[in-house]
């Protein structure tokens, strides 16, 4: 979790790789009307964003159903959509990627054909919510390499990744 531009599709991807998981972007569980909404720059409202949570907590639990995990990038900027995420769940972990809105809106500068615009930033902070430690967080500060911050990562919850299901690096 964390705001828009924290690394979240990256991080949540390169730590799903490592671990042998799935890896979801929480993005394509938006409805159409949320993407145009935000890509016209006007920032979600609560009521917009209920069904896009109801749907990441439906995978969620479909994956964990079926005995399997999933590494979902998701903004879940707030308690109450941390809440309906997990519901009481104790077997899902919250990582909060945590960094200076400085950082963050020189990485939004950088990016291109995203369809969160920079400016919709300052929402995003206002909106923030940090977890409190009674969420059982991750707390992952961003200003390191990508590589350091998977790292820092799999160290914090204790994982180990499943060689296994992880793909054979490129020997050459």
């Amino acid at each position: 979790m964390g705001v828009s531009g924290s690394g979240k599709s990256t991080i949540a991807e390169k730590l799903a790789q490592r671990l042998g998981w799935t890896y979801e972007d929480g993005d394509k569980f938006h409805p159409a009307s949320n993407v145009a909404k935000m890509s016209a720059g006007h920032p979600l409202t609560d009521e917009d964003r209920w069904p896009w949570l109801q749907a990441i907590a439906d995978e969620i639990d479909r994956v964990c159903k079926a005995g399997e995990h999933v590494v979902i990038a998701c903004s879940a900027l707030k308690r109450s959509y941390r809440d309906v995420l997990v519901h009481g769940r104790r077997d899902i972990r919250i990582i909060y990627l945590n960094g200076t809105q400085e950082l963050i809106a020189a990485r939004l500068a950088a990016r291109k054909d995203h369809f969160m615009p920079p400016g919709l930033l300052v929402s995003q902070f206002k909106t923030l919510e940090p977890p409190g430690m009674d969420e059982n967080p991750v707390i992952i500060s961003i200003d390191a390499s990508v590589e350091e911050i998977v790292d820092d990562t799999v160290s914090q919850m204790g994982l180990t990744p499943d060689i296994s299901r992880t793909p054979p690096r490129n020997r050459s």
